[in-house]
């Protein structure tokens, strides 16, 4: 049986059989569920076709949310990216995010991966990386297991919500799953998707939830723009080789232990931050009475 619970174990198996993380992980995913590969590998393309279809809504959306707070950003990003600082790819890649996260704020679908408030960073990021390097639908599949199995070893030793350890939680878990994934599919070793993943999260440890009148919108949307960005440098620099001096595991168990000690406030109650600016609360009594 395989089974992995840190990201050690993960990469220790597949090196030692000389398979792509994403191998292991659908060998895990099967035996826990009974289910075949041909079946998986068919729903994770179910769920990458959903994930497109965001991206295309989300990138020509002029709709704003219920609450007005959200709408419209992604087409002006897109449409901005020939003369952005960062360059057409990384520039995408951020309005992909914020368009996904906004069809999210307007009722539409999406896949939570790990959540509804973080769902934008993995399929940003994996969409900008396909249109760049001309990745084939069995590339991505695979990369969108990889993120999977990464996110279960998060969500085992720390916490994938933003009510239990912050946005750290949410945004971080995405951006390291999303890195991890990037790297993989860039054709980087299982050492380098562990450095990716540990790279993404230590640079976002102590991200609070602080949502403006409780709602998945601000700042979360725009968030999602910037976390994906954040993975597809954090995968850049594990390929160079870079490495991250505190191993991924590590990485994690600090992610657990920082969100224990985030006050309440802070973890999606808002309560503090951004939530009791003058701007937010005016907000929130014009939305709520």
């Amino acid at each position: 049986m395989i089974n992995f619970n840190t990201m050690a174990e993960l990469i220790r198996m597949a090196e030692e059989k000389s398979l792509p993380v994403h191998d292991i992980v659908l060998a895990r995913e099967m035996h826990t569920s009974q289910r075949s590969r041909d079946v998986l590998w068919q729903e994770m393309q179910r769920n990458w076709q959903v994930m497109q279809e965001s991206v295309q809504r989300g990138i020509a959306n002029e709709e704003h949310s219920v609450s007005g707070l959200t709408g419209g950003d992604a087409k002006r990003l897109y449409a901005a990216r020939e003369q952005s600082y960062t360059g057409t790819a990384v520039m995408a890649a951020a309005a992909y995010a914020v368009g996904i996260a906004e069809v999210n704020a307007v009722m539409g679908r999406i896949v939570a991966c790990p959540t509804a408030a973080s769902c934008a960073i993995v399929p940003a990021a994996l969409f900008a990386a396909a249109q760049h390097n001309g990745n084939t639908e069995d590339e991505i599949v695979g990369a969108l297991f990889t993120a999977a199995g990464i996110g279960m070893v998060i969500e085992q030793n720390a916490s994938i919500a933003g009510a239990a350890g912050g946005c750290q939680a949410e945004c971080g878990s995405a951006a390291g799953m999303a890195a991890g994934a990037l790297a993989e599919l860039a054709g980087g070793t299982p050492q380098q998707v562990g450095q990716a993943v540990a790279l993404a999260i230590k640079n976002l440890l102590g991200l609070v939830c602080d949502p403006v009148a409780g709602l998945v919108e601000v700042p979360c949307v725009k968030r999602n723009g910037f976390a994906a960005v954040h993975a597809m440098l954090a995968a850049d620099m594990a390929l160079a080789g870079v490495a991250s001096f505190i191993p991924v595991d590590e990485v994690i168990e600090a992610m657990d232990r920082i969100g224990r000690a985030i006050p309440k406030s802070l973890r999606e109650t808002s309560e503090a931050g951004l939530a009791v600016t003058k701007t937010a609360k005016a907000v929130e009594k014009k939305i709520y009475g």
